[in-house]
């Protein structure tokens, strides 16, 4: 899939018709995160279950949704992919998860990630390989809810997912990298917390370690965030670990990595 070279409109109203109809239907991803908001998921689900000729999975996943004691962008998402999994489970389809994983849609294969995360037959290493194509993905959005997804299964085993994920900081694909630190991040964005990692952050090493002095603005940010995360329960171990980076890794990556860490910190009286 290619990155979409449109810039995408500055607010919802300012989307032209002609865009929001190829994004309810599908046929387009979305440029932006006004696009990504303003997409109405449960047509883009109506028009996708037409087109796979699926139409029977729509009123089950329907109500879904409508049992969601909130309902976001992302916990619509979520439903929607888990719902459509129930579906296909129920009928011995998984055909058509096949046939979503390359959907023009990026929201569609944000269906997909958690379509992927919901088998519980797999294990964590063969989930995680799946979920790496999204992690991988050219669009933002599912490249962060391909992280979302698994967020829970992760911090239900801390310890392989970091022994997992700690390999892939070692990937070529920036984005990748990123996922290692995204997925485990101590308090993370729209997520649950990962307590253990809030009270002994050193247990991310393996996998921040690597990345000290990435040469990847995405993947600097992403750990500048992480120790960050961890510096509002355990400031002692990030300033400490900050400064042995400065002293082994004398770099401009390390120095941007550890004053994004060190941010809540210094704001403090």
């Amino acid at each position: 899939m290619t990155e979409t070279k449109r810039k995408g409109a500055r607010s919802t109203k300012d989307i032209p018709a002609a865009i929001l109809e190829q994004l309810n239907s599908g046929k387009i991803e979305t440029a932006n995160l006004v696009e990504w908001l303003a997409v109405d998921q449960k047509i883009l689900l109506n028009n996708l279950l037409k087109e796979k000729e699926r139409t029977s999975y729509l009123t089950p996943v329907l109500e879904d949704i409508e049992r969601l004691k909130k309902q976001t962008v992302n916990t619509i998402n979520e439903a929607i992919g888990k719902g459509l999994y129930k579906q296909a489970l129920q009928a011995d389809d998984f055909q058509f998860l096949a046939e979503i994983v390359l959907h023009p849609s990026d929201l569609v294969r944000c269906w997909a990630t958690y379509y992927i995360a919901c088998d519980e037959n797999r294990t964590l290493q063969e989930t995680l390989e799946l979920i790496k194509p999204f992690a991988a993905d050219s669009h933002f959005g599912v490249r962060e809810i391909s992280w979302l997804s698994v967020r829970k299964l992760i911090s239900e085993d801390i310890n392989q997912s970091i022994q997992i994920l700690s390999e892939w900081t070692n990937s070529k694909d920036e984005n990748v990298r990123r996922f290692a630190s995204e997925a485990t991040r101590p308090r993370g964005v729209w997520c649950e917390h990962i307590e253990v990692l809030k009270q002994q952050p050193e247990l991310g090493l393996p996998i921040l370690e690597s990345m000290r002095s990435d040469k990847a603005k995405y993947v600097q940010d992403s750990i500048g965030n992480w120790l960050n995360d961890a510096s509002k329960s355990q400031p002692k171990f990030v300033i400490e670990l900050c400064e042995r980076w400065r002293k082994e890794s004398p770099s401009k990556e390390t120095d941007y990595i550890t004053k994004k860490a060190l941010r809540t910190i210094e704001k403090k009286p």
